[in-house]
């Protein structure tokens, strides 16, 4: 499977269950690496998205620790076992990770890729991605040039996992 983020410099994620910042090239490059798959997330990651429904146009996964949690248009696993169960079958690279912090740090060893989105720019956050930088076996495969937004300074940087886990 492969993730995809968006981080600050201090690789923050998020803030009382709300990104920290709102990119409009980075949602169409998001949209881009997602759609047609399928996506996995935490039960909060569905419930920040818009009217807290399933992503359109992907096969959608949810973990909850909730065994009772049920949402229209999407799958509900309690378990991080049953969830990599219903994804071991299907290619790695029609399988991306979307969060939250939680779930990025239970799966991040399975990942083969992740796409990062680094925010230029230090911002308070609660909820954190792993710095690839210095997590093992991760390295740099391709970094873009610095865009701007808004005023607002980002870089695409993708990492490789140099020994991931499968999920057999």
């Amino acid at each position: 499977m492969d993730a995809v983020v968006n981080v600050t410099e201090n690789w923050g994620i998020g803030l009382e269950n709300r990104l920290l910042v709102s990119i409009s090239a980075d949602l169409r490059r998001f949209r881009k690496l997602t759609e047609g798959k399928t996506v996995i997330m935490g039960r909060k990651t569905l419930e920040s998205l818009p009217h807290s429904r399933p992503l359109p146009h992907r096969r959608n996964l949810i973990l909850s620790r909730d065994p009772n949690y049920r949402v229209e248009g999407a799958e509900v696993f309690s378990s991080v076992s049953a969830l990599l169960e219903a994804v071991k079958e299907l290619p790695t690279d029609e399988v991306c990770l979307i969060g939250g912090a939680s779930l990025y740090e239970a799966l991040l060893p399975y990942c083969r890729r992740v796409f990062v989105t680094k925010t230029l720019c230090r911002l308070p956050a609660d909820r954190f991605f792993p710095n690839l930088d210095e997590t093992p076996n991760w390295s740099i495969a391709e970094r873009s040039e610095i865009f701007e937004e808004n005023g607002t300074r980002f870089q695409y940087v993708d990492y490789v996992n140099q020994t991931p886990l499968t999920s057999d």
